[in-house]
């Protein structure tokens, strides 16, 4: 399938009522890669599909669009697992490189959980920086945050604190804002 295609196919999945008819104009003037970030936008007004994201990924590789296939690929499993969004800060010297932004970190959080020796039983998420390519040292961000077990983080609420372990010592701290999990 090429991407035109693949870009209507995904205009059909959204709900009547939303505006798809830019996408049609942006796709008979070639221009596809302004009919993708339309239709990206679209995916957050509504509870799109897994099957939505898949087709957004898929034109977005064709187009060689790596960041947005992998942005895709993030809000393809939020459908399925869950949304974590938090602000993260950073703490001073903690890093000497930034934080990529297309979620491939996946450090340690303390997000409340205990192991029986009473030692924090901590968990793996992945991170997506929000509105920026990555965070640099020392800074402060939006990011959403992609566990590889999501059941153990459902018992957290927004403004909960968890804290971000890359070594030993605390490397940020970051305020949960949202929680969204399939079937709660």
């Amino acid at each position: 399938m090429d991407v035109p295609e693949l870009l209507r196919q995904a205009a059909r999945e959204i709900p009547a009522g939303l505006p798809v008819a830019d996408v049609d104009d942006y796709l008979a003037a070639n221009e596809w890669e302004i009919a993708l970030d339309v239709l990206l936008d679209l995916g957050d007004t509504y509870p799109a599909t897994t099957s939505y994201w898949q087709t957004l990924g898929d034109a977005a590789h064709l187009m060689h669009l790596e960041r947005n296939a992998a942005w895709c690929a993030w809000r393809r499993r939020e459908v399925l697992h869950g949304i974590i969004r938090a602000e993260l800060q950073l703490l001073p010297g903690s890093r000497t490189t930034p934080i990529p932004g297309d979620g491939k970190l996946r450090p340690l959080w303390d997000i409340g959980l205990v192991t029986p020796a009473g030692l924090p039983d901590l968990a793996v998420a992945l991170i997506w920086v929000e509105y920026a390519p990555d965070l640099p040292p020392d800074g402060r961000g939006s990011v959403r945050l992609a566990p590889l077990t999501a059941a153990r983080w459902h018992h957290l609420q927004p403004g909960d604190r968890i804290t971000m372990h890359e070594d030993r010592p605390i490397a940020g701290t970051a305020f949960i804002t949202e929680l969204a999990f399939p079937g709660r």
